[in-house]
């Protein structure tokens, strides 16, 4: 088995590896790193928790060793889908580079543009952005790409699914044509394909898992959910979620919980706590610092259950993470693999269930297609599922009985014809007065006048 002291790497960098207590690199690690410090191109192709940060982070810091950096003019540049997945590399090269003297900038959408100009002003070794944020401070003249030796691109196909391409391909422009490209994403669609092969130049291929895949030692399941009434299917898989939590007990020391809308992961949220669960919300209209502090405490510990968008289901690297659950199967099948792959990561054991209501059973179907594998269906926790109410039966109106003035009953056929003949309202018609006469019941004498004489009149 191949170890990390055979890889070439600084030794400073081998240090860094050994107090992280690191041995053996994993599969796409030993593929990307001997090719990326050869100054190739690199594709990598792998899914989620294999350590694809690792395999461009080792070999960029050390290239990156010797040389100094310029003001506005970063050496590497590393472009990240979200500020989730930005922050981990960062800590990445902090882990890896703590004893070499490198500099670097961490530029994502929350924090002032004043303070990460300071940084760039005074020159990074390494550049971390967000697409977005990269170019806002490009166009502010803030900003040269143009000493970019190496550049990064993770979770190309996250990038593609928000709509990044243009940005990215605009920032590909921008760089360098002699630069050193690193190209790594979790599947190969055709819009991927057509940049790697437009500014990629002959890169080493490297995959090390068949395309769209979930590892093994993850544990599959979906409860197959029948709500009753639509307007209250919200609330009962509410209750689904809440018993499958407590029937997993003691097994469940955290758990990711997965919404497709960012108004169901607040409501879940809030239920949650409610109910007495440790839980909070993490989405993209949160308040960075607010996102920071969720993050760091769901890391410590602290925070059990995570309720998240998909904002957190690339970049969240959280190396004990016991449950993923899918409180909505999610539409894009590729980012059910991306989800579970928060779970059962670097070998540990892992569950993912989904909760599948009968309007998803078609995104059900195409994720057993992606993953090439029926997913196993579990018992509902809920032993009294709850199912549609059927149509209560129409009742026929029985006869009102009605009473005489002798105290005789009678029919109610009888009371009605009685009733019609009695007046209707306080009094008779000609108690109220004289009728109100209408323009169809009298004609002012003006209107009968003809042209001529009103004219003259």
């Amino acid at each position: 088995m191949t170890k990390f002291t055979e890889l070439n790497l600084n030794p400073k960098v081998l240090k860094a590896i050994e107090e992280a207590g690191y041995e053996t690199p994993t599969p796409i690690q030993e593929g990307a790193i001997p090719p990326a410090l050869e100054g190739r191109d690199v594709l990598g192709i792998a899914q989620t928790g294999t350590g694809k940060t690792a395999s461009f982070t080792l070999p960029m810091i050390t290239m990156l060793a010797r040389g100094r950096a310029r003001a506005r003019m970063p050496r590497s540049l590393v472009l990240c889908p979200t500020r989730e997945l930005a922050a981990q590399v960062a800590e990445n090269f902090d882990t890896y580079s703590k004893h070499l003297k490198l500099t670097k900038a961490l530029l994502i959408g929350g924090v002032s543009f004043k303070e990460q100009d300071a940084l760039i002003d005074r020159g990074v070794d390494v550049l971390i952005a967000t697409p977005g944020r990269l170019l806002d401070h490009f166009e502010r003249g803030k900003l040269l790409l143009t000493g970019v030796q190496i550049m990064v691109v993770d979770e190309a196909d996250r990038m593609l699914d928000m709509g990044f391409i243009p940005d990215i391909e605009r920032i590909f422009s921008l760089t360098p044509f002699t630069r050193q490209t690193l190209f790594f994403s979790a599947t190969m669609a055709s819009e991927i394909e057509r940049i790697t092969d437009t500014f990629l130049s002959a890169p080493a291929r490297v995959e090390v898992a068949r395309q769209a895949t979930a590892s093994e030692t993850i544990e599959q399941g979906v409860i197959m959910f029948k709500g009753g009434r639509r307007d209250r299917e919200a609330s009962q898989k509410r209750n689904v979620l809440r018993a499958l939590i407590d029937s997993e007990g003691e097994k469940c020391t955290n758990a990711i919980i997965f919404c497709n809308r960012k108004t169901d992961v607040d409501i879940c949220a809030k239920s949650l706590k409610k109910y007495g669960y440790d839980a909070a919300a993490i989405h993209g209209d949160l308040d960075q610092s607010q996102r920071t502090k969720t993050l760091d405490g769901f890391r410590d510990g602290s925070l059990r259950l995570l309720v998240a968008s998909d904002v957190a289901a690339r970049g969240l690297d959280v190396p004990s993470v016991s449950h993923v659950i899918n409180f909505d199967v999610p539409g894009h099948p590729e980012d059910y693999v991306h989800r579970i792959g928060r779970t059962g990561r670097a070998g540990r054991e892992g569950k993912a269930i989904t909760i599948c209501s009968g309007r998803d059973e078609k995104a059900l179907d195409a994720i057993e297609k992606l993953i090439q594998k029926e997913i196993p269906r579990l018992e509902n926790p809920l032993k009294d599922e709850p199912k549609a109410e059927a149509p209560k039966p129409e009742k026929k109106p029985k006869p009102v009985e009605a009473k005489t003035t002798e105290g005789k009953k009678t029919d109610s056929k009888r009371s009605d014809r009685t009733k019609d003949k009695e007046p209707r309202g306080r009094g008779r018609r000609e108690d109220r007065g004289p009728a109100v006469v209408g323009m169809g019941d009298h004609l002012p004498s003006f209107i009968a006048l003809s042209f001529d004489e009103r004219r003259t009149g």
